[in-house]
């Protein structure tokens, strides 16, 4: 009895003292623990997505794959394998499993360390979302703490939740939704049960058990969580038995990206980073961007056809790299494999090593070690590249080209494989709602792992005549009109030692003609001479009003000619400044920014917008036209004749706003874009860009291939510069405004000729026209309402005039008040009849 009164007692004892040290660490270890309700708006780091307009994925940015899932979501199936593998009593503990603490520490006592942790579900989400990985006591404890508090403040089914969100499955996998697509490509309600059992058994040890690295350590797992599965009655023996001869079946799938635009990811990529540091790649946000998959696609493949076809024309330039001689021993396959390894692939174009050549075929080996053969007919457009200005003689069989031992680029098209080469000269598109700046479409270069330079923003290129609409438009501001006469004849000016001669592209010259057949037959000299009517420095000073920066424009006659330099940007900007009517838009690439986790819309943009019905504010053009008197004569040019080249800017930060995005209140009011050209004058240039395609009675303009569109609401302006270093061509249709710019990264050198020159015409003209057969194809004609201060009148074609009887005539629009008031003269024989019916001869 003594004994027992003893024992009794010491019981107590220890239970007051085991009482008193409980609570007194629950005290210590409790202290500055994180509060556990956060975790029921926990934000699980996510990758960033970019998505088109329409939600379709471009690109994912950050190192943890993840797509978080609520529990509803979450299979019954992929729940039970998890807590037949982790927590088989997770539906009846309160956060930690004594049995399973006790056997935790029975172990660590007895290998001097704790190895095995005894955790819970619970415990493991309290962990990986509170505290560090250390192995102790004390982390152990707060552990333990954590997961009390959380069992009181979550249910069973958040706390699945975020353990099957937040866990690591491996291969970047974060969560079963991205683990489920990595290995299996599916989503998680379409996994089988031996899928399910895969990933339930990853967590453990995600890298051990990894099934693509490691297949027999990830199949004898699988098979373990599958017996677990069937003692716990979550599957019948039927099902057990039908799983567990099942194969492995995991193989590794990247994102499922929808299209490619790599130009676009990294705009907005960069966007977010400066906006939030490194959590924008962690805090999953969804940025969706104003381009559309069929306009992208459109632009990305158009763009790349035609580089391609232009580098073909100009030659092959060889092998990239030569391995052996012919009449060298061959390397062994093994030797080939690891040097074009070294080498990517670039737009399905790959790396090749040439075994064999003959008469009719080439065989050559692929870095997978595989054979290909390229015949005659898929390599026969190989003529030696001499210059950009010379080809050689088209081969004659195979092995004039190929040699054994040549490392080259090869393509498949079909069931064919064809000679290739990596193009050496690049191009840029970019497309725009013109009446509101969104960008439809943006390509930067061929191919951006070959160049990540945005040649579409960055890029600063001599305009050519790409810019006489905008140098037209300050005349008519100041006067001048579409039938004004300018004399279409050479120009010499000298000054001091130098002489300059514009010419024009074909240089021939008709005389006196009207503005508007100057604009569309791209009349150099007649350009130059409007110049002169309104001066440069009110010329240059109007480019500005079409968002051209101030830094990059020139004032001095070669202006006239597009000397100065701008971005494909914003040329299109300045393009749909006339086509929209007048208004400056600023164009934008990010529609709007959400969280992943659906909490939301942090930003939309709200854009500045074309008014197609607001009263016009800008000064009317006076009636009386400048003087033409001075156009032939020498132009008093200012000091400042050319700008800075490290002074110029691209303006690339235009489509990526200044934005705040603590300002939560989304404001919806339309905001219009500010005018900056009289919406009479902008119309009237409008309808001369239209000329540029559609021609006259007797005169074709240069964008006649724009015909072929089969529409009467498209117009734009070819461009071409000295030598042929830049080509250009910007237009529209409906309300896309598109610029498409060609040319070599190195401003050295010409893009040079084959049977024909290289122009804004024949080079950059079809690259628009393939582009916009496409983004047109759902877009309606658009007919333009005739502002109120434009009027039309009918003229003499010749003169400009108004017409005698007998005269050629056609329709033209004024401003009010610049319209002829006089007739043209009409020549019968050799008298001369005046407006009063007066006659003199000529002679």
């Amino acid at each position: 009895m003594r004994v027992l009164k003893i024992l009794l007692t010491l019981f107590i004892g220890l239970f007051l003292c085991g009482l008193i040290v409980g609570i007194a660490g629950y005290a210590h270890y409790s202290k500055d623990l994180p509060d556990v309700t956060t975790l029921k708006d926990v934000r699980l780091q996510t990758p960033m997505q970019v998505l088109s307009k329409d939600g379709e994925l471009i690109a994912i940015f950050g190192e943890r794959r993840r797509t978080p899932l609520k529990y509803d979501e979450i299979p019954p199936m992929v729940v039970n394998a998890v807590i037949a593998t982790e927590d088989a009593r997770f539906h009846e503990h309160f956060g930690i499993d004594p049995i399973g603490i006790v056997r935790a520490m029975y172990i660590g006592l007895k290998q001097k360390g704790f190895s095995q942790g005894g955790s819970t579900i619970t415990q493991q989400v309290a962990k990986n979302f509170f505290l560090t990985p250390e192995k102790s006591i004390s982390r152990k404890a707060k552990e333990i703490i954590l997961a009390i508090r959380m069992e009181k403040e979550l249910s069973k089914e958040e706390i699945m939740a975020l353990y099957l969100n937040m866990i690591n499955f491996g291969s970047r996998a974060y969560g079963v939704a991205a683990a489920s697509y990595t290995f299996f490509g599916k989503t998680p309600d379409q996994l089988t049960i031996d899928e399910a059992a895969l990933l339930a058994g990853l967590p453990n040890a995600p890298s051990a058990y990894n099934p693509i690295s490691h297949p027999d350590r990830a199949l004898t797992r699988r098979n373990w969580v599958l017996g677990r599965m069937l003692d716990q009655s979550y599957i019948t023996q039927a099902e057990y038995n039908e799983a567990i001869k099942k194969p492995l079946s995991a193989s590794y799938h990247s994102p499922q990206i929808e299209f490619s635009a790599p130009y676009v990811a990294e705009m907005a990529r960069q966007f977010m980073y400066d906006k939030f540091g490194e959590n924008a790649y962690t805090d999953g946000y969804k940025v969706y961007t104003t381009i559309s998959k069929t306009d992208q696609i459109a632009a990305t493949e158009t763009v790349q056809k035609h580089i391609i076809d232009y580098d073909i024309r100009h030659g092959y330039r060889g092998a990239e790299k030569v391995l052996w001689q012919p009449n060298e021993t061959p390397w062994d396959l093994e030797q080939i494999k690891q040097t074009l390894d070294k080498y990517m692939c670039y737009n399905g174009m790959c790396p090749a090593v040439v075994m064999t050549s003959a008469d009719k075929e080439a065989t050559a080996v692929l870095s997978d070690k595989s054979s290909i053969i390229i015949t005659y007919p898929n390599m026969k457009w190989a003529r030696p590249f001499i210059s950009d200005t010379r080809q050689g003689a088209f081969p004659k069989k195979v092995s004039d080209t190929l040699k054994s031992g040549q490392l080259i680029w090869v393509k498949k098209t079909g069931n064919n494989w064809e000679l290739a080469q990596i193009p050496a000269v690049n191009a840029a598109l970019v497309s725009l709602d013109s009446d509101n700046g969104a960008i439809k479409a943006i390509v930067g270069g061929y191919d951006f792992n070959l160049s990540k330079f945005n040649r579409a923003t960055q890029a600063l290129r001599q305009l050519g005549s790409n810019i006489k609409p905008f140098i037209y438009t300050s005349t008519l501001e100041q006067g001048l009109t579409m039938a004004t006469l300018l004399n279409d004849a050479p120009i010499v000016r000298s000054t001091g030692s130098a002489t300059w001669r514009p010419k024009n592209s074909p240089p021939t010259y008709a005389g006196p003609l009207r503005l508007r057949i100057g604009l569309g037959m791209s009349k150099n000299v007649m350009m130059v001479r409007a110049l002169r009517a309104v001066g440069i420095d009110y010329a240059a000073d109007y480019l500005e009003r079409f968002g051209f920066p101030k830094e990059n424009i020139s004032h001095n006659e070669s202006l006239a000619l597009g000397s100065a330099s701008f971005t494909p940007l914003q040329v299109a900007r300045a393009y749909s400044v006339i086509t929209n009517g007048g208004y400056l838009i600023t164009p934008y690439l990010i529609e709007k920014i959400e969280y992943n986790s659906g909490t939301g819309t942090i930003y939309q943009h709200q854009p500045l917008i074309a008014c197609h019905n607001c009263a016009d504010d800008d000064v009317i053009a006076g009636s009386t036209p400048v003087s033409l008197d001075n156009v032939e004569n020498e132009s008093n040019e200012s000091d400042n004749e050319e700008p800075e080249q490290a002074n110029l800017k691209a303006d690339d930060d235009i489509v990526l706003p200044d934005i705040n995005l603590d300002n939560k209140t989304i404001d919806v009011t339309p905001k219009y874009a500010p005018h900056t050209v009289n919406s009479g004058i902008a119309f009237i240039m409008k309808d001369g860009l239209r000329s540029i395609v559609f021609g006259g009675s007797n005169w074709q303009g240069t964008a006649w291939r724009v015909k072929a569109l089969g529409r009467k609401d498209v117009g734009g302006k070819t461009g071409t510069t000295n030598s042929s270093k830049d080509v250009w061509f910007s237009g529209f249709g409906g309300n896309i405004v598109t610029t498409v710019w060609m040319g070599f990264d190195d401003h050295r050198r010409d893009l040079g000729r084959t049977f024909r020159a290289e122009a804004g015409a024949v080079t950059a003209n079809p690259v628009w026209v393939d582009y916009m057969k496409i983004a047109l194809k759902d877009v309606p004609v658009r007919e333009d309402v005739k502002p109120e201060n434009v009027i039309s009148v009918t003229i003499d074609q010749k003169t400009g005039l108004l017409p005698q009887s007998g005269s050629s005539t056609m329709s033209e629009y004024f401003i009010k008040g610049t319209e002829p008031t006089t007739y043209a003269t009409q020549e019968v024989g050799t008298k001369v009849t005046d407006s009063e019916g007066n006659t003199s001869e000529l002679f």
